[in-house]
């Protein structure tokens, strides 16, 4: 199942300049390098506006239940949330996990995986 990825334009609120030294972690997404911020996804374009990106369901990148998946990156009965120290990453029409170069989703006892992320 392919979902086409939301780009809403939102106005830049600051000096800060994304970039590969501005300390925001870097995400491969599609044809560029969108950065992570407080749980958005963001892409500078030329013309110095910032679109919200989101990663989109694809087969690189599934929204699907994985119950099998066993993960190292978090001990077993870790509880993902605002504060568990992981990056918040949008995917599809919800929020997942980096963990261990892949997105995590929280689904009842388990954690699903949406497949792994290229970092910048």
């Amino acid at each position: 199942m392919e979902s086409t990825p939301q780009r809403t334009a939102v106005p830049s609120t600051g000096p800060h300049v994304h970039g590969p030294s501005c300390g925001h972690l870097g995400i491969r997404h599609d044809d560029h390098v969108d950065y992570l911020q407080e749980g958005h996804l963001q892409n500078v374009s030329r013309s110095g506006s910032i679109a919200e990106h989101v990663i989109p369901v694809s087969q690189a990148n599934p929204n699907e239940c994985t119950p099998q998946h066993r993960c190292t990156g978090h001990e077993q009965g870790h509880v993902h949330g605002a504060n568990c120290g992981h990056s918040m990453v949008p995917h599809g029409d919800h929020v997942d996990y980096l963990v261990d170069g892949h997105l995590h989703h929280p689904h009842g006892s388990h954690c699903d995986s949406h497949g792994d992320i290229s970092l910048s």
